[in-house]
């Protein structure tokens, strides 16, 4: 490891203009590539305190050697030279969008004598025109039969067009009229390349002008009584109309733009572009990158536009790109996409109407994406076994943990504060083993006493069912006023329910358990005096054993830092649990956190271990946020009539639509609410009982002038 200072450039060295820098390593290789306005300032930024820096960045300033900078006159050509040189250099800690070659794309090949339409995928050339990109090359196939009725231009390979111009016979094709044969000379080359080009121009989205002259032609041959020209020429339209279908009007306008989305965590990105031309989707394609450098969602733009623009020209980079970040400097940005298209580029963030709502149809194509990068990556058997086997190396266990139960604690203000607990077994996800705490121990907001609270409670819970279930035995060896019990292996890993992966072969899923020193036999049930509904004892199986919290984990994970860890392990320490390895993944950092440690252990960015800690850790974030919102939900939408027993909705809503408020309703006598359809006069009384229980709320001031504002909280209903 390098230390900075050492090749830090001495003040005053670097120039303060525009320009663009390299950090090598020792070996002379180039590993970071960056751009600034001000190379003094930016520079300068890598060489402060270390504890400063962002993880990221601290190891790349680290694993340098050196740093080199080049002086540029604007801010566009920074921009343009530091694309050129992460593109030649393939730097190690810059961000790079892995780009799916195979999506298929529509070319046309008009460098060619002959130019011919056919499908691409690829990387691109120089001279032919591209359309798309395209989910299916069947796609592109489609549409290009039915235009090829209107556009007949080649589409026969090279070898082909030899051969029909050697024998003079075109292929089939141009037997029924779906190419004009240019192969023997049924057309000129410049008749053929006004075709190509009309078809080009077809697929760029000037659409109308063509169908209104078939349009038009078609009548001028029924007025001169040609039919049969006339029906071809209506087939043409409604071919030319089909191909239009298949792309959908999205924005009205004829808009030419590209709409660019982000989704991202903290290790990896996914982008989704939408090419739209002509006010229709023409194209679609997506990339994921790993976040390799300290960079947010402006950032991760600026890296899109330059990979998706870098070898572009003309009217390839549309009049308008729509992001949901701009760029560090979007000026310069827009500036360099102006000169790569030969004319004024806008670069900026829908706010309104028909762009906005397709930006947020791009966005959660974005969304799905990642998701689906992450199912991939966590679906494959060896991918699981490694994951657990690196998670057992850096903790230190014994075995890998074939069982990981992961606890967050979710509120709103201190309101509505609940928890969740998530089960992955063999590093899948077990939703039924899911499980919801309310926090009802104390009020207010306490994250460390909420995980102590939750992790006692499950625990509890756990040693509760197998003393119930009479799978607790004396360890034959106890030490006097002392009492030790096992547990039986009945966990999913002991009866084989679980796919257990290559390490887990053969492994058990519980050990001993230790009661502590003030056991004197088998450990009593605990009482659970903070328990809520959510955490009831289940319905028995046929076995009479209980669907959940049956089973010990071998890793208890905390989504937070040192805090809450310490706070689990003095749960379990409570209970005399000492054979459950805990540890808390810190969101901000993704650091490990250990009971008892100082410093956390930082697993390799590229890990599979820390890739399955941190979707355990975001799996019980969505869990708890999800009960934390609609817990929420039910409690402002709550109403006094609620506690009324038998009083249906439909009635609720009877009541406060005749009298108009609860409040007017308060007021009501019981022969006035008997009055209402549908209310009989012990209803009534039920009603009058349950709002006199009932306080009404404190009324609302304002604060400008200290008014009392009188209300009918005729919304509480």
């Amino acid at each position: 490891m390098a230390d900075p200072s050492s090749y830090r450039p001495k003040p005053g060295q670097i120039p303060d203009s525009p320009g663009v820098y390299k950090f090598r390593d020792e070996h002379r290789r180039v590993i970071y590539v960056g751009k600034a306005k001000n190379l003094r300032q930016r520079v300068a930024n890598y060489f402060q305190d270390l504890a400063n820096l962002h993880p990221r960045t601290r190891t790349m300033v680290t694993t340098a050697a050196s740093v080199e900078w080049t002086v540029v006159s604007t801010e566009v050509e920074a921009l343009q030279l530091e694309y050129s040189w992460i593109k030649e250099f393939d730097p190690r800690f810059n961000v790079k969008y892995r780009d799916d070659k195979s999506y298929p794309y529509l070319a046309v090949t008009l460098n060619e004598e002959f130019p011919r339409v056919q499908v691409m995928r690829g990387a691109k050339k120089k001279g032919v025109r591209y359309f798309g990109p395209y989910g299916h090359a069947w796609a592109i196939r489609e549409t290009v039969d039915l235009m090829l009725r209107v556009f007949p231009v080649r589409t026969c390979s090279a070898g082909v067009f030899k051969n029909a111009a050697r024998t003079g016979r075109p292929c089939l094709l141009g037997y029924i009229g779906k190419c004009s044969a240019p192969c023997v000379g049924r057309v000129t080359p410049e008749e053929h390349r006004e075709l190509a080009e009309d078809f080009c121009d077809f697929m760029a989205g000037r659409t109308g002008t063509y169908i209104r002259r078939l349009e038009k032609d078609m009548m001028q041959a029924a007025e001169e009584m040609e039919y049969e020209r006339a029906a071809r020429l209506r087939d043409d339209a409604e071919a030319l109309k089909r191909a239009m279908e298949k792309s959908a009007v999205v924005l009205a306008d004829a808009t030419d733009a590209d709409l660019i989305a982000v989704a991202e965590d903290e290790l990896e990105a996914a982008l989704q572009i939408f090419h739209v031309r002509g006010g229709r989707v023409r194209g679609q394609r997506g990339w994921v990158t790993d976040k390799v450098e300290a960079v947010d969602t402006s950032g991760l733009v600026e890296h899109a536009l330059q990979q998706l623009y870098g070898e572009e020209r003309g009217d390839a980079v549309p009049k308008e790109v729509l992001v949901p970040a701009l760029p560090e400097d979007p000026e310069a940005v827009s500036q360099w996409l102006a000169d790569r298209r030969g004319s004024q580029v806008s670069l900026r963030i829908p706010q309104r109407g028909d762009k906005k709502d397709l930006m947020a149809t791009v966005q959660r194509n974005a969304q799905q994406a990642l998701g689906l990068h992450k199912t991939k990556r966590a679906s494959d058997l060896t991918t699981r076994s490694r994951a657990l086997e690196e998670i057992a190396e850096a903790l230190g266990l014994d075995t890998a943990p074939l069982r990981i139960e992961c606890y967050d604690i979710s509120h709103l203000q201190g309101d509505d504060v609940v928890a969740s607990m998530v089960v992955f077994e063999d590093g899948l996800a077990r939703k039924s083993e899911y499980r919801r705490f309310q926090i009802k121990g104390f009020e207010g907001q306490d994250d460390v006493r909420s995980m102590h609270e939750v992790i006692g409670r499950r625990f509890k819970r756990y040693l509760q069912d197998k003393e119930r279930t009479g799978e607790w035995e004396e360890a034959p060896e106890a030490a006097p006023g002392s009492a030790s019990v096992h547990a039986s292996a009945t966990g999913p890993a002991a009866t084989g329910q679980a796919a257990a992966g290559p390490a887990a072969i053969g492994q058990a899923a519980a050990g001993p358990v230790s009661t502590g020193p003030a056991a004197t036999g088998p450990v009593p049930a605990p009482e659970l005096t903070a328990a809520s509904p959510d955490d009831e004892p289940e319905p028995r199986e046929d076995d009479g054993r209980p669907k959940r919290f049956a089973y010990p984990p071998q890793l208890v994970v905390v989504d937070g830092g040192q805090p809450q860890v310490a706070a689990a392990r003095r749960a379990l320490d409570e209970l005399g649990i000492d054979d459950i390895a805990v540890c808390g993944l810190a969101k901000r950092l993704e650091e490990v956190w250990l009971p008892d440690d100082d410093d956390p252990v930082v697993l390799p960015r590229s890990s599979e271990g820390l890739y399955l800690l941190q979707r355990v850790r975001d799996e019980a974030h969505r869990f708890a946020i999800t009960y934390q919102r609609a817990k929420r939900a039910k409690r402002i939408r709550s109403s006094p009539l609620d506690d009324v027993t038998g009083l249906g909705e439909t009635r609720k809503q009877a009541l406060i639509k005749h009298f108009g408020s609860v409040k007017k309703l308060r007021q009501a006598t019981i022969d006035e609410i008997c009055e209402v359809p549908g209310i009989g006069r012990r209803t009534a009384e039920s009603v009058v009982a349950a709002l006199a229980t009932t306080a009404p709320a404190a009324p609302a001031v304002n604060t400008a002038t200290g008014e009392i504002i009188e209300e009918d909280d005729g919304g509480s209903s």
